[in-house]
């Protein structure tokens, strides 16, 4: 499999979940990703700006491949209501053949 259609994660969290399913939504509509799983309820503890903070977020998985990274954290940040987005790309050791070939048929060709 070419290193660009490998799968991969990008993790990031946002303040609700509409704002995550709104997310989700733009990468689906612009097939940069397979599939985004929103994540309700999580508890956030984390320093910002020297204060120690707490708040509650969703976390949010989107499956997409290795060559559309940089296009997703793009959409992402364009998006995102927090001036400093967490994005964290997660890489997948392993995924089955169908998966992989799910993910790749669902999301877009890269330059």
């Amino acid at each position: 499999m070419p290193e660009n259609d490998k799968p991969i994660l990008i993790y990031t969290t946002t303040p609700t979940p509409e704002v995550a399913e709104q997310l989700g939504a733009v990468l689906l509509d612009q097939r940069l990703a397979a599939c985004v799983n929103v994540l309700p309820g999580m508890i956030s503890h984390y320093m910002w700006q020297g204060r120690r903070e707490r708040g509650i977020e969703c976390a949010v998985l989107v499956k997409t491949r290795a060559g559309l990274k940089d296009d997703v954290m793009a959409a992402i940040k364009a998006h995102h209501p927090y001036e400093t987005p967490a994005l964290l790309v997660l890489d997948v050791t392993a995924a089955s053949d169908a998966f992989a070939a799910w993910i790749i048929a669902e999301t877009r060709a890269t330059s």
